[in-house]
Formats: structure tokens, C-alpha cells, sequence
């Protein structure tokens, strides 16, 4: 009698043990916790998957957008791309002595960021011109490659291909379990995003729009290749966003994602036509974990305010902000 109720306890335990996992292993967002955020996301999926309804959107018009810095991943102390842009001045300074005089590189090679990038986009793209060109494309991709898999962020020591959020890569994955195609649409440069946007993303090279420089044909002796030209193509970022959507994809998404004033125009686009359409941002509250900050972001979020796009609060909705890091 005794076994028989230690076999039916056991039998119970195993039960609930079961359908606890399968529970946790249903849930597609368990970094996100049960907030307005995360039900909007999952109602506004249902309603566009649901064949026979009239927001049903087939798989072949499920178009997502996402903005990358501060979007997908931290974009503080400053750009990713800049700390890149400095290592590549302090690689290249012995080859330019009259950077030591000449700002901002002057100022770069002494460490004071705050003076060298005071010039402000007229700095960066004298900065970007002269680390990102003279070279052929496959150069410019080794080149990223090892720094992706080198460099780290300078207050947490991770990686910075590690200071992805886990929230949107779960939203990411969903989002393509779903039928959806997922982009990059980011003021980045776009050959600074290719080589590893595959690898933390799961966003393949042609799905990722952005920033560029001018480039040329040009036949050498090992073959055709293209060089990287010290001019600017395409600023990707404000209305230019819509316009690299227009030109590079050729589909209006009906989901965009961002979270600052550059990604405004990005998502009145996804959501400036008739039928389902979702648009949300992510707003840094999270001092502790991450940053806490709305410098860039006041118009989005007044914006999304009065158009009712949803508003991810970092420190409320997220379980977690960084993957677990890989041993």
C-alpha cells in the first residue's frame, strides 16, 4: 500500500515536472516578462498569422524591420562602430604622422573621445572615410571579422557582439518562426554589419541595410575586386531609412522596431498604410543593467504616444538585458 502511494506521488511529481517544461519550452519570449509589451507583440503575430481573417498577411509580405544600436544591441558609451573607426585610427596612425596635430584624430590617439568626436558628424565621417576605405571589400570584411571576435566594451569586458539584447534575439527568432523576414535597417554602415550579422543575428548579409561608402570596379591580377573609396554613398538613418527600405527590399514592412529619433521615419512607413501594422521602441530606463537615458529618443517617444506604438520599458519588461555568456 505504502508503494503503491510513493508510485502514485512519483507518477504526480513527474506530471507536473512535465508539464512545467513543456510550458517553459512553449513560451517563445522567456526573457520578456508579461507585460503590455509583450502581449502586444504576440496579439498583433496572431492576428497577422491567422489565415481566414481579415488582417491575415501572407508569408511573402511579413516584412520586419529592426534598427541595430540601441535596438539589438547597447549603443552607449558611444556607436560600436566608433570604438572600431578609433582602434583602426591607432592602427593606421604610423602610416599618418600628421594625425598627431590633426584633429580628430589628434585627439583620438590621446584617448579624449569627448574632444574628438565634439566636431560632431562632420568628425565621425572624417573618421569613417579615412579607417573604412583604401581597401578592397573582402579586405574591409577580414578586417571586421577579427575585430568582432577581439574587441571588447569598455565597462562590462564583454564582447561587443556580446552586448546583444537577449529579449529582441528571442523576438528575433519568433519573429521568423512566424513566417516573417527579418531585416536590419540601421544608420550603420552596412559592410561594417555584414560579416557577423549572420552569426549573432541570424540575419543573413542581404538582409541587412545601412550606411555606405562609394566603391569601384577594378581588374587586378588576381582578379576583379571591388576598393572601398574615401566618399560617401548613403546615410541610412532618419528619411533616409524608408528610402534604403524602398531600394534595397522593395517591400513596405508591416512590423518596424528602433528606439530613437533616427527611426522615426522608419517606422511611420511601416505603419502609414491600411491594414495590421506594428511598430515599437525600446526605451533605455535601466540604469543598473544597462543605461538609462532619452537623449535621442524624445520625439520617438512622444511620437509613440500619441500614435499608439509600443513602448518596451528596458528595466519593467525585460527579465534580462545580455545573454548568458558562453563558457
Amino acid at each position: 500500500m505504502r508503494f503503491q502511494s510513493r508510485l502514485r506521488l512519483l507518477t504526480f511529481v513527474l506530471f507536473l515536472t512535465c508539464c512545467a517544461f513543456q510550458l517553459h519550452a512553449a513560451d517563445p519570449l522567456p526573457s520578456w516578462n508579461d507585460s503590455a509589451a509583450r502581449q502586444n507583440i504576440m496579439a498583433f503575430v496572431k492576428k497577422v498569422t491567422t489565415e481566414g481573417t481579415p488582417d491575415y498577411v501572407p508569408p511573402e509580405l511579413r516584412i520586419a524591420t529592426f534598427d541595430n544600436d540601441g535596438t539589438l544591441w547597447s549603443e552607449k558609451p558611444m556607436y560600436f562602430q566608433m570604438y572600431f573607426a578609433v582602434d583602426r585610427v591607432k592602427t593606421l596612425a604610423p602610416q599618418h604622422p600628421e594625425w598627431k596635430t590633426q584633429e580628430p584624430f589628434a585627439s583620438v590617439l590621446k584617448g579624449d573621445y569627448k574632444t574628438a568626436f565634439a566636431g560632431g558628424e562632420k568628425a565621425v565621417l572624417q573618421l569613417v572615410v579615412a579607417t573604412h576605405a583604401g581597401m578592397t571589400t573582402t579586405e574591409f570584411e577580414q578586417i571586421v571579422n577579427k575585430w568582432s571576435e577581439t574587441a571588447r566594451h569598455p565597462k562590462t569586458g564583454r564582447l561587443f557582439t556580446e552586448m546583444v539584447y537577449q529579449p529582441m534575439l528571442e523576438l528575433l527568432a519568433y519573429m521568423r518562426a512566424n513566417g516573417f523576414k527579418t531585416f536590419i535597417v540601421s544608420g550603420g554602415g552596412i559592410e561594417f554589419m555584414r560579416p557577423w550579422t549572420n552569426r549573432v543575428y541570424g540575419i543573413p548579409p542581404q538582409q541587412v541595410v545601412g550606411s555606405s561608402i562609394k566603391t569601384k570596379f577594378e581588374m587586378r591580377d588576381s582578379g576583379p575586386v571591388l576598393i572601398r573609396l574615401p566618399e560617401v554613398n548613403f546615410i541610412d538613418d532618419k528619411a533616409g531609412k524608408p528610402i534604403g527600405i524602398n531600394s534595397h527590399i522593395g517591400l513596405r514592412p508591416i512590423a518596424a522596431f528602433g528606439n530613437s529619433d533616427g527611426d522615426i521615419q522608419m517606422l511611420e512607413w511601416a505603419t502609414g498604410t491600411s491594414g495590421a501594422r506594428f511598430a515599437l521602441l525600446v526605451h533605455h530606463t535601466d540604469a543598473k543593467r544597462e543605461y538609462a537615458y532619452n537623449t535621442g529618443a524624445v520625439q520617438a517617444l512622444k511620437d509613440a504616444s500619441e500614435k499608439g506604438w509600443t513602448v518596451v520599458n528596458m528595466k519593467d519588461d525585460w527579465k534580462v538585458i545580455y545573454p548568458p555568456l558562453k563558457k
